[in-house]
């Protein structure tokens, strides 16, 4: 470990949030240094990268739903995993040279948060993309704990802490206590499947065909969890399925409410499936420490509230709800040695 503590002096190592719909990294002493969303345009039938591989991130994400037929925008994570492996690791390359600099000549050690959910083959599948793509050593960290920590939560006390990330494709929810997780679940629905729902309800009910990136402004602008004091309307624009020919429409806040009552459902049932599994002294203590949200998804308007009516505790969002697990896996890289032995990592390293 001396050795590969003597490398660190010359590379930069980092923490990296790699999510379903954007990649974070953190570099320490320098908080996060990229926020990018997680897509890469190539050449249709093809792994080949355009623009000589930079077409990464904000450039390929201004390309979804609108690239000509001899180019496909790809999202290579799905509910948090990786579903094309070759284009993560290209993807994770990008990120990596950005941060890191071409020039370097030690590669970086890579702290990177998964969900806990995952299965072993899904974590080998990250640690092998992350090498590939140019990291030196690369470990491995579960997401509730990365955002706990990244959250400010006093996870080494022996007390309670309960995490709630919703997160594009998965939501993890854990209560942790003295440093490790107590009792978690990590479910494969997030904010993916609530544009989803807003997709099915336009088509459902107006015969209106629109994207992911409109679902998305439309969950964000008028989309909530409980009704709302002034409930809200926007116009949506799409192509007609039945003319075929381009339509707007107006749509309700309540509307979308109960389109996205599926997914909510789901996220609520893991909340309270986890507090039913807990040790009673564990949920005694949440009684006074409430429960934590976070991710891009705790940003839906009231979300805090159905989570606080279904479970009688109180609920409150973090503090930049979508750094969280970003913030998280740079405290383990400033503490490696005292973590290291907690987190799964490549068998082959310079250490």
């Amino acid at each position: 470990m001396l050795w590969d503590t003597i490398l660190g002096w010359f590379s930069i190592d980092m923490g990296i949030d790699l999510g379903t719909c954007s990649t974070l990294v953190c570099v320490r002493d320098k908080g996060i240094v990229l926020n990018e969303p997680s897509v890469v345009a190539v050449r249709k039938g093809t792994n080949i990268v355009l623009n000589n591989g930079e077409a990464v991130g904000l450039v390929a994400r201004e390309m979804l739903g609108k690239t000509p037929g001899s180019i496909t925008a790809i999202r290579p994570m799905k509910d948090g995993v990786i579903s094309d492996f070759e284009i993560t690791e290209a993807m994770l390359g990008y990120f990596i040279r950005k941060v890191h600099g071409r020039g370097g000549l030690i590669k970086p050690r890579v702290v990177i948060a998964v969900p806990s959910g995952i299965t072993a083959v899904e974590r080998r599948a990250v640690i092998d993309s992350a090498e590939r793509a140019g990291a030196r050593k690369v470990y491995l960290v579960n997401e509730p704990m990365a955002a706990g920590i990244g959250a400010g939560l006093p996870i080494t006390d022996p007390t309670a802490s309960m995490i709630v990330d919703i997160g594009g494709g998965t939501t993890e929810v854990a209560i942790i206590s003295l440093a490790d997780i107590a009792t978690c679940e990590s479910i494969r629905v997030g904010g993916d499947d609530m544009d989803e729902a807003v997709i099915n309800h336009l088509k459902k009910t107006y015969n209106l065909l629109i994207g992911e990136p409109r679902a998305e402004k439309v969950k964000i602008q008028i989309g909530s969890a409980a009704p709302l004091e002034e409930e809200l309307t926007m116009e949506v624009a799409g192509r007609d399925t039945i003319s075929g020919l381009p339509r707007k429409i107006v749509v309700t806040s309540e509307e979308i409410r109960e389109a996205l009552r599926e997914p909510i459902a789901a996220i609520i049932d893991a909340v309270t499936g986890t507090l039913e599994k807990a040790e009673p002294e564990l949920a005694a203590d949440l009684i006074d420490n409430g429960v934590c949200i976070c991710g891009g998804g705790s940003l839906l308007r009231g979300m805090d509230t159905v989570l606080a009516n279904a479970t009688g505790l109180k609920v409150e969002r973090a503090e930049d709800p979508l750094s969280c697990v970003a913030r998280g896996t740079s405290v383990y890289l400033e503490n490696l040695e005292l973590w290291k032995d907690t987190m799964d990592h490549n068998e082959y390293s310079w250490d």
